[in-house]
Parts: C-alpha cells; structure tokens; sequence
C-alpha cells in the first residue's frame, strides 16, 4: 500500500515534491537544528570531527589509529566529535575517552548498523543527514577522515566543498590511513589536469599516518600558525 505523503513522517516527507501541508516538515527541520545546536553549546573546549567507517572492528590497524587520534586531541585538551556510532567513530570516541578527553557523537538513524557507541559523553540521535552535517561543521576547528565508505567520503567532501567555496573560513582537513587514499589524491590530481580543480584546491588536504601529527595540524591551524592563514591575509 502506497502512503500518501501527508501521512509521511516528516524527515520522509520532505524529499516528496507534491505536499500540501509545509508546516510539520518546517517545524520538523526547526527542531533537528535546535536541537543539533544544543548540544554543541555544550562543548567546552575546541573540537575536532573524526569520520570513519562503521564497518571497521577492534583488532584492525585503522581502529587502532583512529583510537590513537581520539587520544592524540584528548591529551591536548580537545574534544572529539563523530558520528557516534560502532566502528573507527567508535574507536576515535574511545580514545578520547580513555585519554580523559570530551567525547561527543552525533548519530543518525538508519536502517542498518548506526547503533550508539558507549563511549559517549554527549549525544544526540538526528533523524536526518543535513542537520547532522551543518552540526559537523559548527562543532569542529577541524575534520581527520580515516578510511571509510560512500558516507565517511561525503562527510569529507562536504567540508572541502565548503572550503573550496569560502562558505566557512578554512580549517584543516586530514586523512589517515595507510594506503586508503592512494587513490584519492591520484583522482585530484588528475582532475587538475582536467582543469576541474585548481592546484591550490589540492592544499586545502594533509595526508598523514602519525595520530599526533594529525592533532597537530589541527591545532597549528587553530592557532593561527598554519600556511593556509597565512595565505588567505596575503589574498
């Protein structure tokens, strides 16, 4: 049986274009955002989002890196931020936790495989991407991608996209993972060639496999030390 979409729940309904009633879907985004901006007021201290795969378990090398880069912000006095759920944001969590650091996820329902992580000190449960996304950014001084699938990259290419656009002032954006983004940065640099990103675009990236090198240039940035202010005062 079809459901009429007045009978959709709201973060449903809004994908649908033929809708008669607007208000429950504004009220609906209203709420998620409210909500989402709670929860990162409560964040005391400077924050980084790690992503990374769900699919990812204790006992692979990646979980351990992601662990070790939750502890690396820990010890610095930082939060983490991820998705919250099992996984290397589970990983990432756990370090920071064990390292006495803030750890904080921003999960969403799905209908397979996102089940909050226990090693959370604040959480909230969105019910859709785009609230959650904005949240990302707003919390964070920074994002360390791990390896991870179709969602971890769109978490990533949402955050260059946004400053590649100058839509957020620049913070960096580092990838870890041995071997993971061979791929990537042969992708973006053929597409340089193409003449479909510019040279600079490929700066806005760090790659690195060192947990506390990847704090670090997060935090140089947010101190202000990094080549990309520099950069941008002299542009």
């Amino acid at each position: 049986m079809e459901i009429e979409p007045g009978q959709m729940p709201a973060e449903r309904a809004l994908w649908h274009r033929e809708q008669r009633d607007l208000e429950p879907q504004l009220s609906f985004i209203r709420e998620e955002f409210e909500a989402g901006f709670r929860l990162v007021a409560q964040i005391d201290r400077p924050a980084a989002s790690v992503f990374g795969s769900a699919r990812i378990g204790e006992g692979h090398p990646w979980y351990a890196l992601a662990r070790a880069v939750g502890g690396a912000f820990a010890r610095e006095g930082w939060a983490v931020v991820t998705g919250g759920g099992p996984g290397l944001m589970e990983a990432a969590n756990r370090g920071a936790k064990e390292a006495g650091g803030l750890s904080v996820g921003l999960g969403i329902h799905l209908p397979r495989e996102q089940v909050m992580n226990r090693w959370l000190d604040l959480s909230y449960d969105f019910k859709h991407f785009y609230a959650r996304k904005v949240c990302f950014v707003k919390a964070s001084e920074g994002f360390v991608t791990c390896p991870g699938g179709w969602g971890t990259n769109d978490e990533l290419f949402e955050a260059l996209v946004l400053i590649q656009t100058a839509k957020i002032h620049h913070f960096p954006v580092v990838l870890v993972g041995d071997g993971h983004w061979t791929s990537f940065r042969r992708w973006s640099e053929r597409m340089v060639d193409d003449g479909t990103l510019a040279p600079a675009d490929l700066d806005i990236v760090s790659f690195t496999n060192d947990p506390d090198e990847a704090a670090a240039i997060v935090i140089t940035c947010y101190r202000q030390l990094c080549s990309h202010v520099t950069t941008a005062a002299d542009g």
